[in-house]
């Protein structure tokens, strides 16, 4: 009878182990990009590019003079997921300033370092319902709520970065840029040149800020390294593991490595739901129902939260500020892929 009984738990045992190596790949599906294939998803890119390739609609941002001199016709797309897969499209070579987009990283660099009580308390992340450079908005509000994705609370963030001084400051910024890129990222000495000779409308923001205690740096030198940040150069590629990062709660899913907490990464995706695009937040969440971030550089990402991230580089811009064709591409790799997380399947 022993011998029988021992029999029937190792039949049992060998059951058991066979379901569990049968179920792994399902489990392995369902992780990272969920359901989706390469197949799926190579259709949904090879798709968007043959489909926007030669939309000419936009211009280059000018307000900026270099931003005009950059190839208006570059145009990449890459797609990182949260498992580390990478998928590209077009020029993912070509670099340019990651400019608002920094934002995103600064603000959640703060989030790391000091926690969400620190960032609604000195800066707020409401929208301000105002246009980004908006002076009037910290009129209105004393330097309150004023949202870490527009230009006066990303100069208040980048002030709050840990640091002894402007450079150490400075070198922060730029090392957890390079965690969430996954190499070292160049600045852009032209872009920065031309900024920093026309930035006077952000040094009276940061002066207002300052009069209304709301500055925790040096408002010159905090100016300055906001706009050092902006003129970081970046490429499609660059700006899909940024994205990609943060899909994966904070590791990056190239180089293994946490770059922020899974909770940080909690607390900023809502603010790039809400505030990303500028004066176009709502309708871009409206159309694809992702937390994304966008610069005049002509850069925009947009994080699909398990899933992965996804980046289009293409220098011209609608009236609001957004790259035209990376509102498109995204906006149909979403569709295709049914990845809006508003997308609710009926249980039946």
């Amino acid at each position: 009878m022993k011998r029988l009984k021992s029999v029937k738990q190792l039949s049992k045992l060998c059951c058991a182990l066979f379901f569990i190596v049968l179920s792994m790949p399902v489990l392995k599906a369902q992780t990272g990009t969920g359901t989706l294939t390469k197949a799926q998803i190579e259709a949904a890119l090879n798709e968007a590019y043959a489909k926007f390739k030669d939309l000419k609609e936009g211009k280059n941002a000018d307000y900026i003079k270099e931003l005009a001199n950059v190839d208006p016709n570059i145009f990449g797309i890459a797609l990182v997921t949260a498992d580390g897969q990478v998928y590209t499209k077009g020029d993912v070579k070509s670099m340019v300033s990651i400019q608002s987009v920094s934002k995103v990283f600064v603000m959640a660099q703060v989030l790391e370092e000091m926690g969400p009580k620190a960032l609604m308390d000195k800066i707020g992340v409401d929208a301000t319902g105002m246009r980004f450079n908006s002076i009037v908005a910290v009129e209105l509000q004393r330097g309150k709520e004023i949202n870490p994705l527009v230009n006066p609370g990303a100069i208040a963030a980048t002030s709050l970065v840990k640091g002894v001084d402007s450079a150490a400051k400075w070198k922060s910024i730029q090392d957890k840029m390079a965690e969430f890129a996954g190499r070292q990222l160049p600045i852009n000495v032209p872009v920065y040149i031309s900024e920093a000779g026309d930035n006077l409308r952000n040094q009276a923001i940061a002066h207002l800020l300052l009069a209304y205690g709301r500055m925790y740096f040096d408002p010159v030198q905090s100016t300055d390294i906001y706009t050092k940040q902006c003129a970081i150069n970046v490429n499609a590629l660059d700006l899909a593991t940024m994205a990609a990062t943060l899909s994966n709660g904070g590791v990056n899913p190239v180089t293994k490595k946490t770059v922020v907490s899974q909770k940080t990464v909690m607390e900023t995706l809502p603010v790039m739901a809400t505030a990303g695009l500028y004066d176009n937040s709502g309708i871009w969440l409206f159309n694809t129902g992702l937390p994304a971030k966008s610069g005049v550089g002509g850069g925009l990402l947009a994080v699909s939260p398990g899933k992965f991230g996804i980046a289009v580089v293409s220098p011209p811009l609608d009236a609001a500020g957004n790259s035209v064709k990376a509102q498109k591409v995204i906006e149909y790799v979403v569709e295709q892929l049914k990845v809006n997380p508003y997308w609710i399947v009926p249980k039946k």
